[in-house]
């Protein structure tokens, strides 16, 4: 019961990738940038372990960003010649690649980092991809002409990854859809379907991770705008809970979404974000255990795993390690308190 793991990212080590930053630039490159992100990978693992994290995750060390280290293994799009686009909505502006042509997979995309975290541990292994609208979020569009289309093209190429990183053993696939909380009559004409064709036939667990984005100053400041009550996924919760995915990942620690709005999401296991991203202050295992005691009110404490509420890429190291170990003694206080 209330088994822990994370949303996907972790920092990375500073003999990797510049600390602190979002889209961080390597800081090797060739055969030794490929081993390095490898170590990364089993560092990462051991950390998680070490902190006492149920199903651990590659972390993304391999990936600069966790859509673009997607597309980097994809043909049709264009990194040579990024432009500069307004995404999530315009809050705000990324340089990003171009679609010049019809997507199709190059090879393996994280054949490399899922199969060395499998080697390297013996808990549940869980992979983070980009879902297809927050791909099409993320990218410009040259060729497709319409983002749905294009959409589904990407989902396409996540399901043709997606089941050879089941055949890798991996135990959990968690798509990443921050854009399903900005995009809200998108996701329920076509955003959902895109994401059960990204997942249609796994045998492994499916999920999907929901969240107002990483710690970074310009989410902060557009959630500052948003009033003292959260309710975009009022509209979108009902479609998820008639979807074929199994697992839904939304952010509960200091946000101001109800957690009442969770038991709209019926017969699906909720990971239940219980720690904060957004601020470097450690939770108490008492503040897991507050953000349990909340959520057990609208879903069975059977269904309630612990999470963090979005990726740690932007983090101090020491700062995220700690706050994954307060998750991890949290959830072992709250399997007292509750079983």
């Amino acid at each position: 019961m209330f088994e822990t793991t994370i949303a996907g990212s972790l920092p990375k080590p500073v003999w990797l990738a510049e600390p602190n930053t979002l889209w961080a630039p390597w800081r090797l490159e060739g055969a030794l940038l490929e081993q390095a992100k490898g170590d990364a990978t089993r560092l990462a693992i051991k950390d998680q372990e070490d902190a006492g994290i149920d199903i651990v995750g590659d972390g993304e060390q391999a990936r600069q960003h966790f859509v673009h280290g997607f597309l980097e293994r994809v043909e049709g799009i264009d990194f040579a010649h990024k432009v500069e686009m307004g995404i999530r909505a315009d809050r705000y502006k990324a340089m990003v690649p171009q679609v010049i042509g019809p997507v199709r997979l190059k090879g393996r995309v994280h054949a490399m980092e899922a199969r060395l975290a499998r080697a390297h541990t013996r808990r549940k292994l869980k992979f983070t991809l980009p879902g297809p609208m927050t791909i099409a979020d993320t990218i410009a569009d040259r060729h497709y002409g319409d983002k749905a289309k294009m959409a589904f093209a990407f989902a396409d190429l996540l399901n043709e990854e997606a089941r050879a990183l089941a055949a890798d053993g991996v135990d959990v696939i968690q798509f990443d859809e921050p854009a399903f909380n900005v995009f809200m009559d998108e996701v329920t004409e076509w955003g959902v379907a895109a994401l059960e064709r990204a997942a249609a036939g796994l045998a492994c667990t499916t999920a999907v991770h929901i969240c107002y984005g990483y710690g970074i100053r310009a989410n902060i400041e557009w959630k500052a705008t948003l009033g003292s009550e959260w309710r975009q996924y009022e509209k979108i919760f009902p479609a998820l809970a008639s979807s074929r995915i199994e697992q839904v990942s939304v952010e509960c620690r200091n946000s101001k979404v109800p957690m009442s709005l969770i038991g709209l999401l019926e017969g699906k296991d909720i990971l239940v974000g219980a720690i904060d991203v957004a601020t470097d202050a450690v939770e108490a295992p008492e503040d897991v255990v507050a953000v349990v005691a909340e959520a057990m009110k609208y879903v069975p404490k059977a269904r309630i795993q612990l999470s963090t509420n979005c990726g740690m890429a932007p983090m101090r190291h020491d700062i995220a390690f700690a706050k994954l170990a307060a998750l991890a003694q949290g959830a072992q206080l709250a399997r007292a308190r509750y079983a």
